[in-house]
């Protein structure tokens, strides 16, 4: 079972369509995959097709119920989801005076039966607070999709100072999985150079697969499906169906 932590602490670069799509690719070559939501926003949850208010994740941090469940079917055959809700904007609260709580996900993971899921992606929120930590500390990887758009640089850098972070204090094992260039619009000089800019910087960390611009791509939630479902044919589902082999073969 492969866990890895979706992140970056700049909002709009697409870490819930990564991972909603991702997962939904990953299920289609029959691997299982469990989706964690930790974003307070709910937005990969209500996109799998979860009512809103679901206190999955926010339990599987807060008490000790049994995992399983707080685990949802989703509307991606393959897919289960940790659905997140509002409550988790109040995570540092809930757990106030409770020791080690940066490893709270960690701890409840390693209850799992390996043999459930094939990978556990866990969708974060778009800053550094202690869900992310949590996702941070619980992973084995860090997947980090980057938009080709002015600010991704020093996003990115601020990001790496805190993989550091958590390698030093929290997790010395995390591994940087690689960067998903997403939003990637290559008629732009820009794009192009952002892009260039990446691969000088992370050489062969930077995903082969990209995500490109697409209003196919944007439009799916509103029918709570993942590009595979609403346009399987469209050129982003091809980019998603590379980016989970690409994935596959990096983590085997």
């Amino acid at each position: 079972m492969k866990v890895i932590a979706i992140a970056n602490q700049k909002g709009g670069c697409a870490k819930t369509t990564t991972a909603v799509n991702l997962a939904a690719a990953l299920a289609a070559s029959d691997l299982r995959v469990l989706l964690i939501d930790l974003d307070p926003q709910c937005n990969a949850s209500q996109w799998l097709g979860i009512s809103p208010g679901t206190l999955g994740a926010f339990n599987a941090l807060t008490t000790k119920d049994e995992i399983s469940a707080l685990v949802a079917s989703s509307s991606v055959i393959g897919v289960s989801v940790m659905p997140a809700s509002r409550e988790l904007a109040y995570l540092e609260k809930a757990l106030a005076g409770e020791l080690a709580i940066e490893s709270r996900l960690k701890r409840r993971l390693a209850t799992l039966d390996d043999a459930q899921w094939d990978y556990v992606l866990i969708d974060t929120p778009p800053t550094l607070g202690l869900l992310t930590l949590n996702a941070l500390t619980a992973a084995q990887e860090l997947l980090v999709p980057v938009t080709t758009q002015v600010m991704t640089l020093s996003g990115v850098a601020q990001l790496m100072q805190t993989f550091e972070e958590v390698r030093d204090c929290l997790n010395p094992t995390l591994n940087l999985l690689g960067l998903v260039p997403s939003r990637v619009d290559l008629r732009t000089r820009n794009a192009q150079d952002i892009l260039a800019a990446l691969i000088e910087r992370f050489g062969d960390k930077v995903f082969k697969a990209m995500i490109h611009e697409s209003v196919r791509l944007a439009e799916s939630p509103s029918f709570q499906q993942s590009i595979l479902q609403y346009k399987p044919n469209s050129g982003s589902a091809g980019d998603y169906r590379a980016l989970a082999l690409e994935l596959i073969t990096r983590t085997n």
